[in-house]
């Protein structure tokens, strides 16, 4: 498979946008540049799984790439905080009291 610069930066573009609306919408606030796009990118992973098991087709096009991948990083979002719990619910660096 072979990528062009121009798809490798819609790639890129679609995981930092999915991955900051996750980031807003389950913790209130994003990641950071890098961490909303490995959010983004793994929850686009999941979300072309998961909706197609679903029987759920969005269509093309990028504002289809952004919801499909935003679904996939909101249920990543989630397994995390199930999961991990404790690590998960802190912020970096600072304890919650």
């Amino acid at each position: 498979m072979h990528l062009s610069n121009q798809s490798l930066l819609v790639i890129i573009l679609v995981g930092i946008v999915a991955g900051y609306l996750a980031g807003r919408v389950m913790e209130g606030g994003g990641f950071g540049l890098i961490g909303d796009l490995l959010v983004g990118l793994i929850g686009a992973f999941i979300g072309d799984w998961l909706l197609p098991q679903l029987g759920i087709h969005l269509g093309v096009g990028i504002v289809a790439l952004i919801i499909n991948a935003f679904i996939g990083a909101v249920v990543l979002l989630l397994l995390l905080r199930l999961l991990g719990g404790g690590y998960y619910g802190r912020r970096w660096g600072r304890r919650r009291i």
